[in-house]
């Protein structure tokens, strides 16, 4: 199952149609996007049975497919080569940090450059389906409602000008791309195996898998919730694979004019052109 956010109204994507969710429950579930995630179990007995969409799908219309998490975490250093590349040791817990919910945008908003080291990180991103507190890791994915794409896009020189609090140089405006949609894991044959890319202009910076994550995603669960609940609909940004712009020989960061595309396996493609 595909969830998507259309013009602000949730939505399931069924191929090249949508179907509204609002309307095919008859005000069962509202057109909040959010919406779904707080009655998480119901919204999959009731989505199985819908088989036809009510419009068709134009993908120029999405906007970020959870547009609102109360939390959104995000974790550094979350593979073992991009520790290498930033030189700097693997932590033995994860890393974590937020993106601020404002900085998040949809799969194919524009991303304005506002300063000279603008970066890209491609991440896999978990969505709550369920409270979560104090989870055994064996039971981690079992919280987790699907999967969707990301971007930490970061200002590195905001980033370490803040004595290494990495939150606001994480937090500009649009500095969290997601989409296309959320998929739900029973259309992953492994969920916790997944291809991700990243490119510039159509050259690859990222390449990597998601079976490389230092802390999975069942163990970010659990680390997490051992602290504080994450609650339905928050979101974890999973953390990036090496290269980076700012460890290439030379630095490369984004500028205006350059088109970034962000695809992960079994989900989709992210097309951000930067401004």
């Amino acid at each position: 199952m595909k969830i998507a956010n259309l013009d602000g109204r949730a939505v399931l994507v069924l191929d090249d149609e949508v179907a509204d969710i609002e309307t095919v429950s008859d005000g069962t579930f509202t057109s909040d996007p959010m919406s779904v995630y707080e009655q998480w179990d119901a919204f999959v007995d009731f989505a199985s049975g819908v088989s036809a969409g009510t419009a068709p799908l134009d993908e120029s219309h999405l906007c970020c497919p959870v547009p609102r998490p109360r939390q959104v975490f995000a974790i550094g250093l979350n593979y073992q080569e991009h520790a290498d590349e930033s030189t700097m040791d693997v932590p033995e817990t994860p890393a974590t940090f937020t993106k601020y919910p404002a900085s998040l945008a949809g799969p194919f908003d524009d991303i304005e450059i506002v300063a000279d080291r603008v970066d890209w990180e491609v991440e896999l991103v978990a969505v709550i389906g369920r409270q979560a507190d104090r989870v055994d890791p064996a039971d981690g994915w079992s919280y987790i409602a699907g999967l969707t794409v990301g971007q930490d896009i970061s200002d590195r020189e905001l980033q370490m000008a803040a004595g290494r609090q990495f939150s606001l140089g994480k937090s500009r405006r649009g500095f969290g791309p997601m989409g296309p949609w959320v998929v739900t894991l029973d259309e992953f044959g492994d969920p916790g195996d997944l291809a991700l890319r990243c490119s510039v202009d159509g050259d690859t910076m990222q390449d990597a898998r998601t079976k490389d994550l230092i802390f999975d995603v069942p163990r970010l669960v659990a680390e997490l919730s051992a602290v504080l609940s994450l609650l339905p609909g928050d979101v974890i940004f999973t953390g990036t694979p090496s290269g980076v712009g700012a460890a290439r020989t030379p630095p490369r960061f984004l500028r205006p004019g350059d088109l970034l595309e962000t695809w992960i396996e079994g989900i989709g493609t992210m097309r951000n052109h930067c401004l």
